[in-house]
C-alpha cells in the first residue's frame, strides 16, 4: 500500500497528457507531458519527454525536457545534458550538465533574493 500523505502534495502530468491552464502546488510536480500556461510549485521535475511553457515559479527545477518563457526559480535550476530551457530566467544557483541547453536572458540574484514576474512564491 503506498503513503498516501507523501503523494498529497504531489502532482504527476504523465506522458503523452496535455494540460493547458494554471498549476499551483505545495509539493513536487513532475512533468513527463506538456503543459502550457502558469506553474507555481516548491519543486518542478521536467521528465525527457516533458515540456513546459509559460509563466513558471519555483523553489527548484530539474529539467530533463523542455522548459521555456518566463521561468523564476528561487534557490537551484539544474539543466541536463537531455536539457533544453529557453526564455527569461531569474535564479540563484544554475547548473548546466555538458550538452544541456540555455538560450535567452538570465539574471543571477543571492539566495532568497530573486524577485521574478510572479507575485506568489511557492513554500519551501
Amino acid at each position: 500500500m503506498s503513503d498516501l500523505s507523501a503523494q498529497n502534495s504531489s502532482l504527476v502530468i504523465g506522458e503523452g497528457v496535455t494540460f493547458v491552464g494554471s498549476i499551483s502546488a505545495p509539493g513536487r510536480a513532475s512533468i513527463n507531458g506538456s503543459v502550457t500556461g502558469e506553474v507555481s510549485v516548491a519543486d518542478l521535475q521536467i521528465g525527457p519527454k516533458g515540456s513546459v511553457t509559460g509563466n513558471i515559479n519555483a523553489q527548484v527545477i530539474d529539467v530533463h525536457g523542455v522548459l521555456a518563457e518566463n521561468i523564476v526559480c528561487h534557490d537551484h535550476i539544474l539543466i541536463h545534458r537531455s536539457g533544453s530551457v529557453t526564455g527569461s530566467l531569474d535564479y540563484s544557483e544554475i547548473e548546466i550538465e555538458r550538452g544541456g541547453q540555455f538560450k535567452g536572458q538570465m539574471t543571477q540574484h543571492p539566495v532568497g533574493q530573486v524577485q521574478g514576474k510572479s507575485s506568489t512564491k511557492p513554500r519551501p
